[in-house]
């Protein structure tokens, strides 16, 4: 092979879509690309229209890497959006500033449903009318035909990387733009480059374009202490994601959760915990080596995570957890349906789309029945009691985002009930701290009491963990009323404790929901999700929990030290990222060599996607 045959090879390889192996963080190739745009950029960053024209044409390279055809899709929405937002600037009438936001915000979503709840729709109709519809994707078909080629797939619907965080991106900004909360962004290379930005494009955080567009024309400023700092959070996030995430996943999460009757309640309990650990570093580690690549390049991404695990509520770790979904859903969707303030007749029409959707995914209208039953309930409390209005209203707002929320991760009977689940958490702690110690020692008692007796009863495996769980909690009260004055760092601890493990059991839906066939997914999702509960509540054998701790010791080890790490006071972690940012270079070159090495013993075998790269 002559050098020219190396070269068109090589070429081809660098311009070719490989389906199985796409463009990420944790990759050698991503680096080297990184590598090669940041030293091109260093020739011109300080001209601000090239700067963001050559970063738009990257990312949009990155995101074909990442996702191939689907590149016409996201070329797509930057052009429509970005047209849309300057006819409403053109537009004087406020009625056809409405009819325009609503055309592109449907349009928008319109784009995410079809491709993230196909095969919800398809089910559905196909149930409600006794048809036998197939998923086929007509938007495949189409393209084919107008190019002539047999590119796009058309006998399934591939979800498209990312998908979900730049249609909300797209939608924040027509929705802004129509409140005159920011004026329409005039260069289309400047709009482009804000939609496509490569480091968070793919999973986030969700960038406002009030938070971004302002950094376009702002010139290039990387001082030596933020070099420092982007380091370190690059350095964070492979850490987070490549030794603690993908260790715990690969060595001890996964396998039980594909397989859990394989193993002991002990064992799946033990995994639910290393998955919550795994999920969040895996989530926030990408966020990190984002947030890092972004200040290298003289651009500032918004805060998504704040150590959530520390959080006191439920309530509170949503405000920790995944910050700009939480402040996205809290503008665009609870405070338009009435927030705090009162009901709006989109609250009822949500309800009832919930109650159908939920019936459906559930298989059983009895889910239906009950909703309204407890629909019926509140109606007649709100009615009976008008002083409680506003706090039923505003709960309902909450339940509502909560469980749309949860739809947004994927149409599965579980993802519902994760999201929904963290709603009554939400609801039940406005509730509970509103009580006096009597009072609270009376509910959590009959709660106990109820749980136990349905757990002597029923003998079903999900009484007897939730008769377990109300039990300890009684006992915490019992001991917090009975101390008078009981140290500040005990509350807290408690209150966090209790958070945790709640945030935990929950997030047994969400995992059993991801990673899946759209077409399978509520079935195979469910199915898992049970399996756990009945393994994790069913008996124990107290004996072995030695020998099985030992099996699995440094699988329990390293989660034990990533919640002490997570648990470090603030103080503490700001104290060592300015530490390393303010290291001599040389000295900063020897130690992330050495964290470099360090995680290539924990390297597995198969890269790991991201988990939020599906949604």
């Amino acid at each position: 092979m002559n050098l020219w045959d190396v070269i068109k090879d090589f070429l081809a390889n660098l311009f070719a879509f490989d389906q199985a192996h796409p463009l990420l963080f944790t990759q050698f190739y991503f680096w080297a690309f990184f590598a090669l745009v940041f030293a091109v950029f260093s020739f011109f960053h300080s001209k601000v229209l090239l700067r963001n024209g050559y970063l738009f044409a990257c990312s949009l390279f990155f995101y074909y890497k990442t996702s191939g055809v689907f590149l016409a899709l996201l070329v797509f929405v930057i052009v429509y959006n970005f047209l849309a937002a300057k006819g409403l600037a053109r537009l004087k009438k406020e009625g056809w500033r409405k009819a325009l936001t609503a055309l592109s915000v449907v349009i928008d979503l319109g784009i995410l449903a079809y491709f993230k709840y196909a095969y919800f729709i398809t089910d559905f109709v196909n149930n409600l009318f006794g048809l036998s519809i197939e998923v086929h994707d007509v938007l495949g078909e189409f393209l084919n035909m107008v190019s002539g080629t047999s590119v796009f797939r058309v006998d399934a619907i591939v979800l498209p990387v990312g998908i979900s965080f730049f249609t909300f991106q797209a939608v924040s900004y027509i929705v802004d733009v129509k409140r005159g909360k920011i004026a329409p962004v005039a260069n289309f290379l400047d709009f482009g480059f804000y939609l496509s930005f490569f480091p968070q494009l793919v999973a986030g955080p969700i960038v406002r374009a009030v938070e971004f567009v302002q950094q376009l024309h702002k010139p290039y400023n990387l001082s030596r202490r933020w070099f420092g700092i982007a380091i370190f959070w690059i350095m964070n996030g492979l850490l987070k994601k490549l030794i603690l995430a993908d260790y715990l996943a690969v060595n001890f999460a996964d396998r039980v959760f594909e397989n859990p009757l394989l193993y002991s309640g002990y064992e799946n309990l033990s995994a639910l915990f290393c998955y919550s650990l795994q999920v969040y570093a895996d989530f926030s580690g990408y966020t990190d080596i984002a947030t890092g690549v972004a200040m290298l390049f003289g651009f500032y991404l918004p805060k998504n995570f704040n150590s959530p695990y520390k959080a006191r509520s439920t309530q509170e770790f949503w405000r920790r957890w995944h910050m700009t979904l939480s402040r996205w859903l809290r503008d665009y969707l609870y405070i338009p349906l009435g927030g705090n303030r009162n009901a709006s007749p989109g609250t009822f029409i949500i309800i009832g789309a919930i109650v159908v959707i939920g019936s459906f995914l559930s298989g059983s209208w009895w889910v239906a029945v009950g909703v309204l039953a407890l629909a019926a309930g509140i109606g007649i409390w709100a009615w009976l009691k008008p002083g409680d209005r506003k706090l039923i209203t505003t709960n309902i707002n909450s339940m509502n985002t909560m469980l749309l929320g949860g739809l947004w991760h994927g149409a599965s009977w579980n993802f519902m009930i994760w999201g929904g689940l963290n709603g009554i958490g939400m609801v039940i702690y406005k509730i509970w701290t509103k009580r006096s110690m009597g009072g609270k020692l009376l509910i959590i008692g009959l709660v106990t009491a109820l749980c136990g007796t349905l757990s002597l009863t029923l003998h079903y495996p999900v009484w007897n963990m939730f008769f377990v769980w109300t039990l300890i909690i009684l006992v915490g009260t019992v001991v917090k009323a009975l101390l008078k004055k009981q140290p500040a760092w005990l509350d807290t601890s408690w209150d966090i404790f209790q958070t945790f493990v709640f945030i935990t059991f929950t997030r047994l839906f969400f995992r059993s929901g991801s990673n899946l066939d759209p077409a399978l997914a509520n079935e195979q999702a469910w199915n898992t999700a049970k399996n756990m509960v009945n393994q994790i509540g069913g008996p124990w054998d107290l004996s072995l929990v030695p020998a099985m701790t030992a099996a699995h010791w440094q699988v329990l080890l390293l989660f034990v030290i990533g919640m002490v790490i997570h648990w470090l006071p603030e103080r503490f972690k700001r104290r060592y990222r300015l530490v390393f940012s303010a290291m001599p270079l040389w000295l900063m070159a020897l130690v992330v060599t050495g964290i470099i090495v360090f995680i290539f013993q924990f390297i597995t075998a198969d890269l790991q996607s991201f988990i939020y790269f599906q949604f």
